[in-house]
């Protein structure tokens, strides 16, 4: 018998990647220590209802689709969104790193940014 945890670890794994995000980062967004979402991505165990919801927004999936109930094959590769530039993994991963900033570490960031687009 299958076990319930696989489909949203397996999903979970494959929407974290996609968005280029680390197991770290996750956890963190969503409330979690890291070893707990380890173990949620190898199937070892099932998200409270809580963590299912904030996983599936900030991985940005349907419940459904975390959990392995959505039709596969070409169905889902149509239905795939496009990302867009600013969707880049890199620009998110340092909009969250950005944010964790004081100002004068941020101002220092704009700086920096500023000559290197020059």
């Amino acid at each position: 018998m299958r076990n319930s945890a696989s489909p949203i670890g397996t999903e979970a794994r494959a929407a974290r990647q996609h968005l280029g995000l680390t197991q770290a980062e996750v956890a963190e967004r969503i409330g979690l220590v890291h070893p707990v979402y380890n173990r949620l991505e190898r199937g070892k165990m099932l998200p409270s209802v809580p963590s299912l919801y904030r996983l599936c927004r900030e991985l940005r999936v349907s419940p459904e689709k975390l959990m392995g109930l959505t039709p596969t094959g070409d169905v889902r590769k149509a239905t795939k969104p496009k990302p867009k530039e600013e969707d880049a993994p890199e620009l998110r991963r340092l909009l969250h790193l950005a944010r964790k900033l004081d100002a004068e570490d941020l101002a220092a960031l704009l700086h920096v940014a500023s000559a290197l687009a020059r």
